[in-house]
């Protein structure tokens, strides 16, 4: 009895070897696929980072129709402590800032 149970665990450690293992999606690639697919349907998308002295740093104007947003803000001195305003600003909170950094996009 013994015997047959260790052949049958024997079998079934081979054919799981046998399975290729990229035959299973994970949701990661699943969603990075999908996100790929919606950006392309969107244009392409133009970033630039905006470096200022001080509190503030703002995006500069694309064109008429369409100007830039920030994404995502840096300030000095190690402060993490900054807000957006207006979609355009980066405003970083903390008492003594000596630069502010936004990252600013818009589609192209």
């Amino acid at each position: 009895m013994k015997l047959t149970s260790y052949f049958l665990l024997i079998l079934i450690l081979l054919l799981q070897l046998m399975i290729p293992r990229y035959a299973q999606c994970s949701l990661d690639s699943i969603m990075d696929t999908k996100i790929k697919e919606a950006l392309n349907g969107l244009g392409n998308i133009s970033c630039t980072s905006i470096f200022s002295s001080g509190k503030l740093s703002s995006c500069p104007a694309a064109n008429v129709h369409i100007g830039m947003v920030v994404t995502s803000c840096a300030c000095g001195y190690g402060c993490g402590s900054w807000d957006i305003q207006g979609e355009t600003t980066c405003h970083c909170q903390c008492s003594t800032i000596d630069w502010t950094t936004s990252h600013c996009c818009h589609l192209t």
